[in-house]
This record gives C-alpha cells, structure tokens and sequence, in this order.
C-alpha cells in the first residue's frame, strides 16, 4: 500500500491513542480523590484503595509550629498573671510608658504620611513619566533597603554629631524606610489599567483629579501594607534610635533588662509594646477596607502612557538625585571616610570571624525557618478553609513583633523553666525562625501554588504515597522558591540585633553585634568594616526584592 493509502489508519490510530491517554488521566485524578473510575459495560470492576492527600498530618505539623509562634503572646499574658493585677498597674501607668507612648505616637504620625508622599510622588515618576533614565531611579529608589537602619543613623551621626531628638527620628527613619512604600506602590502603578484614567479624563477631570479620584484609590492596599510593615518596623527599631538619643519602647526594654535582668518592668513595656503592635495590625485591616480594585471583561490593559513632564522636568529629576544622594551618598562616603582613615589596620581576624558567625547563623536559621514554614506553605495553596486562615496568622503575626520582645519571652522561658538552654545556639535559633517565619512562608506559598496539584495526584495513583509525592513533586518544583525564602530570611538575620544581642552564647559576635558594641564606644573607624560587610550581605536582598517587584507586575 502506498504511503497516502495509510493516512486513514494513522488518524485512526493517533485518535486511539489520544482517548486513551485521557481516560488513563482521568482515571488517576479519580484515584487520587478517592472516587472509582466507572467501568465499561460487561466488564468487572476493580475497587482500588483511596488515596488521600496526607491533609491531616500537615495539619498537625502547622499548628505545632502555630502554638510554638504564640509564644510570645503567651509569655505576655502569664507574666501580667504572675505578677499581678496591682504590679501591672504601677509599671504600666506610669509617666514614664506615657513618654514613651507620646513619642511613639509621634514618631509614626509623622514618619508614616512622610513616606507615603515620598514614595507616591518617587513611584509616579518612574512609571507614569517620561523621566529619563526610569530604570535607574527605580533602582536607587530600593537601594537603601542594603542599608541597615542603625548603619544610616551611624552614617548621619558621624557626619552631623549634634544629630538628637524627634526630628532626626523622623529625617533618618523616612530615608531608611521609605522603599518599604516604594516597592508595592510602583508595583500596583504598573498594574493599573490606564484605561480607567482615560474614562476619568473624557469626564472633564483634570490630571490632579484624575490621579486623585481614579489612580490613588487604586493604591490604597499598597499603601496600607507598606505603611503597616514602617510601622512595625519603627517599633521594632532599637539601633536607629538609640544612636540619636530617641526614647522608644524598644530602647526603654533593652536598657531596661541590661541594668537590671529580665526584671517585670522590662517585661511589661514589652506587653504595652505587643498591645501596640496588636493595635497598628487591626488599624490596617479597617483602613484597607473590603473594596475590590480588579478589572472585570476579557482582554488585557494597555501599557500606560508616559505623561510629559515639560518644564517640570528639572524638578522631578532633582528628587531622585536629592533622594540617591541622602540615602547612599552619605552612608556610602561615610563608611569610605572611616575605612581609609582606619587603613588596612581595622581589618583585623575578628572582622573575618564575625562575618563566618553571621554567615552561619544566617544560613542555620533560614534553613530552620524555611523548613518550619512548609507545612503552612503547601496547606495554603492545597487546602484553604478557615482552619488554614487561622493557622496561617499565627505564622503571620509573630513576624511583626519585635525582636525585643520575642528575646524578653525566651529568656524568661529559657531562666525559668529550662535554665541549660539559656544564652545557646538553639535558643537563638528558635528567635530567628520565630522573627523571620514569614519571610520564608512568602517564597514558599508562591513556588507551591506555581506547581500543579494534579501532577501529585497522578504520582499517587502511580502508586507513590501522599508523602512520597508531596517530596518527590512538589517540593522539587518549588526548590527555586524554598532557596529564595532561605536567602530572604538569612539575610534579614544578617542584620538583626535586639534579639541576638540579648539571647547570644557568649564569644559569639555577628557583624551586627559586633558593629554595635564599637560604635557604643565612639570608635567609628574601627566599626566600619562591620558596617561595609553588612552592606554587601545586603545587596542580594535587594536585588531580590526589586526582582520580585517586577514578577509581580508581568515583567
């Protein structure tokens, strides 16, 4: 037969073997939910055992580690019972928790709307303008994130000694923190359909109000949660302030427990400083509010025009400049004018011992806090339901207290109840998985939701286990994110310092302890390679963060 005579059995043949491809598919999605493919006319049917995802043991393993992250609310709630109702009263109401709160009010309710402006107006014209050279400024926008706080207030105070008080709270805290705001806000900028601006426009609204009625509403969730996460931080913030003689309830614990040890008035600040952090979390949920910002129909929006900024161009490219050179140019000749002032002679064996320490630390504890973060991870993307949304904030929440207060519960926990395990490895370790467990649960529920769930389902019904194909599918396509969740939660390590300078083992100096205790001895030159080596461990992070930023938008 000739070879177009054999067209017609090759489409029969291809046309088989492609139903029987989705029948054999179809039936191993049957198997792994449990339900028995129905059998053809006249023929037995087999009943074969049900496999389940393993729900129930993933399960249990998240809410150990949901119980373990409440560990700090709990320590608050035993010590206010230990000490009782009249102790409480006398070390919370007290003039000097109202200082303390009456600077922390300040301090947020002008830092916030100050980075909220900065980072809008910064956002607009790298997205929506025809600035030159966007990419640049988006990018020196996030750098100072590779900047410790504490390393610009070192920066700012060895340039201007006379720096003290709210105001250069506020000055520093802004520039340290505002690309917090810049990272979501720029984000959701190059999301936003223009089309909604161009219906704003044909009714007669000027550009102001059309960025006012129709683009900020738009923002409102990305504002919110950069302000929410400044706001933690500013809480959380010991070494910025305490080198500008600013009172917080972070300084107050920490001067509080090193003159007098783990003493109840130490413990009750940190109380008044959990209820606070308690408060700014509900304060973000009702401003946020419940209105959905998603485009509805088919297609896909339209890349925004670049309005044209004229004469205002000048101006607009001096605020970036102005920006680059208050945020790097200072901490960056800062930390050369002490390196070449000091020479090779501050670059001594314990700068290299420190940075092997941090690197170890950081590394043991990103691993430690992205293994703790799995189960909740896989749960969230397979399983959601209202079991998984509790569990899941608890793996939240702890993230945003302090690391003061969550070394205060461990060192109470660890002096009480399990004295050998005070001022160890371990117990350091169970800080830092605690403090950065969310970090790691970010890049770990997105690799995992990007892995489909039926190619676990067809391995089980290829007869591996739930477990052997959670392990074998599943984790090894969100390797890539469990790697970028090990490297976010170690870096952030690298520069935490309330937490290890309170729990570490003694002889045990990371670059930012280190760092700290020169510069709380006025010797700048010997500090700055601490500070230099803290910086190049940041980097990555950054360039993390702004690599994530544009994933999120398409690009």
């Amino acid at each position: 037969m000739t070879k177009s005579g054999n067209r017609p059995s090759q489409a029969v043949a291809f046309l088989f073997q492609r139903v029987k491809a989705s029948a054999l598919l179809q039936d191993n999605r049957l198997l792994a939910s449990g339900a028995e493919a129905p059998a053809a006319p006249g023929t037995m049917r087999m009943v074969l055992p049900r496999a389940r995802m393993p729900h129930a043991s993933v399960v249990l393993l998240a809410t150990v580690v949901a119980l373990f992250s409440l560990v700090p609310l709990g320590f608050i709630g035993w010590i206010t019972y230990d000490v009782g109702w009249e102790t409480v009263q006398a070390l919370v109401f007290r003039s000097r928790v109202g200082d303390l709160l009456i600077n922390t009010v300040l301090l947020e309710s002008l830092t916030i709307p100050l980075s909220v402006a900065l980072a809008v107006t910064l956002a607009w014209l790298t997205e929506r303008t025809d600035v030159p050279f966007p990419r640049l400024w988006a990018w020196l926008a996030i750098a100072p994130l590779a900047v410790p706080a504490f390393v610009h207030s070192y920066a700012w105070v060895s340039l201007i000694p006379g720096m003290r008080g709210l105001q250069s709270g506020v000055f520093v805290s802004v520039i340290a923190y505002y690309p917090f705001l810049y990272l979501p806000v720029a984000a959701a900028l190059r999301r936003l359909d223009p089309a909604i601006e161009d219906a704003a426009a044909s009714l007669g609204l000027n550009p102001w109000r059309v960025f006012f009625r129709a683009v900020l509403p738009q923002l409102r969730f990305a504002i919110c949660g950069g302000s929410l996460l400044i706001a933690l931080h500013l809480l959380s913030e010991y070494g910025l302030f305490v080198m500008i003689r600013f009172d917080t309830f972070a300084t107050a614990i920490v001067d509080q427990f090193q003159s007098s040890y783990n003493s109840p008035a130490s413990n009750m600040l940190g109380g008044v400083l959990v209820a606070c952090c308690l408060f700014l979390l509900g304060l973000e949920v009702l401003l946020r509010g419940n209105e959905r910002y998603a485009r509805v129909g088919a297609g896909s929006p339209r890349p925004a025009d670049r309005r044209r900024l004229g004469r205002f161009m000048v101006p607009a490219i001096s605020l970036p400049v102005v920006l680059a050179v208050l945020t790097l140019g200072v901490p960056l000749v800062t930390l050369g004018r002490w390196l070449y002032l000091g020479g090779g002679e501050i670059w001594r064996i314990e700068v290299a011992s420190a940075f092997v320490q941090t690197i170890v630390l950081a590394l043991a504890g990103g691993v430690l806090a992205t293994i703790a973060a799995a189960p909740m991870a896989w749960l969230s993307v397979r399983a959601p339901g209202r079991l998984q949304r509790l569990l899941e904030a608890c793996h939240y929440y702890v993230g945003s207290l302090p690391g003061v207060v969550v070394a205060l519960a461990l060192v109470t926990i660890t002096v009480r109840l399990m004295l050998p395990l005070y001022q160890t490895f371990a117990t350091l370790l169970v800080a830092y998985v605690m403090l950065f467990l969310p970090r790691a649960m970010v890049g770990l529920r997105t690799s995992i939701a990007q892995a489909p769930v039926e190619l676990e389902r067809a391995a089980m019904g290829l007869g591996r286990t739930p477990g052997q194909a959670v392990r074998q599918i599943t984790m090894r396509l969100a390797a890539p994110g469990a790697a970028a969740s090990v490297a976010l939660a170690a870096l952030g390590i690298t520069n935490e310092l309330t937490a290890t300078l309170m729990l570490s083992p003694n002889g045990v100096d990371t670059l930012a302890t280190k760092f700290w205790s020169l510069t709380s001895e006025i010797d700048y030159v010997s500090a700055a390679p601490y500070a230099f080596m803290m910086v190049v461990l940041s980097l990555p992070l950054t360039l993390t963060l702004y690599t994530q930023s544009k994933r999120t938008a398409g690009q």
